[in-house]
């Protein structure tokens, strides 16, 4: 028979015209019901939609059944009502054949309990339901594909395996759920996809996948199908033992990197996960650090977004490697002792057409209302929190990467801009709350549940909120009835003490409340001290360019602010370049400028960032209280000639730790109160001639002096150079 034909003799008792019709024209949305083989009564009739094949065979154990053509693509025929499993066969016009598994022959994969998870909202485990999964259905090979487009009138799963044409595959609606499925056998690691969504009203587009493990190098926007099981974690002591490195009384130093630009080949070519591995793993080992931040690596379009604009959530980039090789990495730092925290972005998402935007033809993820559902600030959508399976999403993803990943904290971006509905918007431009207020309720909630689930679930974990505002209670347990954050950015030390250290210091008396301050509400949250990749971009100029004056007073402002830093209260945090004082701004297109190490002056600021390191580690009294009010006490304050002096204290037995700071170019001879009497000695100075200073130090045992002094019992005379910290130490 030629095509076009209509051949009512083979047209099975279950196949109606208006079912052909759907099928022919893609809209089919029960492909099940009426593709693959189906029994009517003692008989059986094989269906199968084959575009552009010549001629069809079903073969039934050792039987093959020539299949007619029904019209254009659609085949079938009766075929012997057997236990056997079928399978196809299909020639082109160019003489080809192709034996194939038939997808329609294939039960449902997805269970009741999933159904009902997704459904609920519940299913903590998300992407072990949904995405591409390579598995085996009724002993052959293939990858299941699954997708929640509940208000889709057709899906169906398109790759290179299908020639992209949305009519050979349409996937099975799965009960009232708004998810979608087809296992397709043959299919396995590697195979790019996309599903085809047929809207209510409209013409299909081409989507990647939500949960995809894996997507091709930007700018493609195919999702790839990653098999993700089966990787040999060797990590056990670590994982069992990282919660009590991770607490707010230990030691907590990150090195914040961009893994595209932390170091590039001569050739310019950025490392690899496994080459990260190696190199960045042992830097920031040695360096002292104890933890890696990541900037996000979860699959972004946009290389200058640094991964803030992420669509494939559930997906390593692919910029640095596949996935398991991400895995590589963070197993590398594990065995190196060195935890790694991911920037995580719940907060918005691009609007890219392969992305979530109006994923299946309606405002699925996103508020349809831009006042609530688009961020003037960075031209991206807001996810519905109020929605249960867009939390959903977003829960289980928290989880993926703990749970699969083995990352040891999230750093949630963008926190304030989640809380409240008026942020960043003019009155008017935005939507109040049910009791007309502009907290946003719904981002509230989803923070809550966030920070609940992963530390219920995933043991020694912690979450860090990068958050600008006076919103209470950010780090304290939702219990409480805070938002169950284990720390959170000190972003109001920040912004003040780096507007007192950019002044020239003949001006900073007028300031010193800048960097005296931030004390009074250092102890209102767990903070963490971050001087972050914000700070060194978009005309603010490096660390090292903020300085004022001569090229020895800039390096000499810089050592003297980090020692200041690392004395205070709170965790450090620092980013990439900044511990060897690189001149240059950042830029994530290029590497680190790490030429700079050939200078003295670099060379002594990383020797100083190391050495800070190794002192806040082994010395109880700078960390073990840094976030307890009884862990500090002002010494004295001298405006005029901007001089500070505080004390660090740990628990009992542990000796406290004085820390002098000279924000000017002039020495200083200052007699300062102490907590102990006997003697002290200096354990860092930042004018020490290996920094890049001009070693004015202290002689070993500084002896107190009985008497009332800055309202203590005992007091030294200290020396302290121009623009310069010192720690002193009580030896007991």
């Amino acid at each position: 028979m030629t095509e076009g034909t209509t051949a009512a003799a083979v047209l099975p008792p279950f196949l109606t015209p208006a079912d052909v019709d759907a099928l022919l024209e893609a809209r089919h949305d029960r492909p099940f019901d009426v593709l693959g083989v189906h029994k009517v009564g003692r008989k059986a009739w094989c269906v199968a939609l084959l575009p552009d094949a010549v001629e069809a065979t079903a073969i039934v154990g050792r039987k093959k059944v020539a299949l007619e053509r029904v019209r254009g693509p659609l085949f079938a025929a009766q075929v012997p009502n057997s236990k056997f499993v079928h399978r196809l066969s299909a020639t082109y016009p160019d003489g080809a054949s192709w034996t194939f598994e038939d997808p329609y022959r294939f039960g449902p994969i997805l269970q009741e309990m999933d159904i009902h998870l997704i459904g609920e909202g519940t299913h903590r485990q998300l992407w072990t339901a949904l995405g591409a999964h390579v598995t085996r259905c009724d002993g052959v090979e293939g990858t299941h594909f699954a997708v929640w487009a509940p208000n889709a009138r057709r899906v169906s799963v398109v790759g290179d395996f299908n020639v992209w044409d949305g009519r050979r595959h349409p996937m099975r609606r799965v009960g009232a759920s708004g998810v979608w499925e087809l296992f397709m056998p043959g299919l396995g690691d590697g195979s790019l996809y996309k599903y085809e969504i047929a809207p209510q009203d409209g013409a299909p587009f081409l989507k990647a996948d939500p949960v995809a493990f894996g997507a091709q190098h930007p700018p493609e926007t195919s999702s790839v199908v990653r098999d993700i099981s089966g990787y040999g974690w060797a990590d056990g002591d670590w994982m069992a033992a990282r919660g009590a490195s991770q607490t707010r009384d230990r030691p907590i130093s990150i090195y914040e990197v961009h893994l595209g630009s932390w170091r590039r080949t001569a050739e310019g070519r950025r490392l690899s996960y496994r080459e990260l591995a190696r190199e960045l793993v042992d830097y920031a080992c040695w360096m002292g650090f104890t933890h890696l931040e990541f900037l996000p690596v979860s699959e972004f379009p946009f290389d200058g977004s640094w991964g803030y604009q992420p669509l494939g959530l559930y997906a390593p980039t692919i910029r640095f490697g596949p996935p398991h090789e991400f895995r590589d990495l963070v197993a590398a730092a594990h065995a190196a002792g060195l935890g790694v925290i991911l920037d995580w972005v719940p907060g918005h998402f691009p609007s890219d057409a392969h992305g979530l935007a109006q994923f299946d033809g309606t405002h699925l993820y996103e508020h349809a209302d831009p006042r609530e559902g688009f961020h003037q600030d960075w031209n991206t959508l807001i996810y519905n929190y109020g929605r249960t399976e867009v939390r959903n999403f977003l829960v289980a993803n928290a989880l993926y990467w703990l749970k699969e990943y083995h990352v040891d904290g999230l750093r949630v971006d963008a926190v304030a801009s989640m809380l409240y509905r008026d942020y960043s918007r003019q009155d008017g431009a935005w939507i109040p709350n049910r009791d007309g207020g502009r907290e946003n309720y719904e981002a509230i909630d989803f923070l809550k549940e966030m920070n609940t689930v992963c530390y219920g679930e995933v043991q020694g974990i912690m979450t860090v909120a990068e958050e600008s505002t006076a919103f209470p209670g950010v780090s304290s347990p939702v219990d409480a009835g805070g938002l169950g954050f284990g720390f959170k950015w000190n972003m109001g030390w920040m912004n003040d003490t780096l507007r007192y250290i950019e002044k020239d210091p003949i001006h900073r008396k007028h300031d010193h409340h800048l960097m005296t301050f931030p004390i009074d509400w250092s102890f209102s949250e767990n903070f963490i001290l971050p001087i972050s990749h914000d700070e060194v971009v978009h005309g603010k100029g490096s660390m090292l360019q903020k300085m004022p004056g001569n090229e020895w007073e800039k390096f000499a402002n810089l050592r003297a602010y980090y020692g200041f830093m690392w004395g205070h209260p709170g965790k450090k945090l620092l980013f990439m370049g900044c511990e060897f004082a690189q001149w240059s701004e950042w830029n994530h297109d290029v590497s680190l400028d790490w030429d700079a190490m050939h200078g003295a002056n670099h060379q002594g600021m990383q020797r100083l960032v190391r050495d800070l390191n190794h002192l806040y580690r082994d010395t109880p009294a700078l960390h073990v209280r840094d976030c307890e009010r009884e862990g500090f006490r002002w010494i004295a304050n001298d405006p005029e000639r901007s001089l500070s002096a505080f004390a660090r204290f740990g628990r009992a037995g542990d000796a406290p730790v004085v820390v002098v700071c000279n924000f000017t170019p002039v020495e200083r001879r200052w007699r300062i109160g102490v907590p102990e009497a006997g003697r002290w000695d200096e354990v860092l100075n930042t004018d020490a001639g290996s920094y890049g200073g001009g070693d004015r130090r202290n002689a070993p045992g500084l002896e107190t002096r009985a008497g009332d002094h800055d309202g203590l019992a005992q007091s030294i005379e200290i020396i302290v150079p121009p623009l310069a910290t010192v720690m002193i130490k009580h030896r007991p």
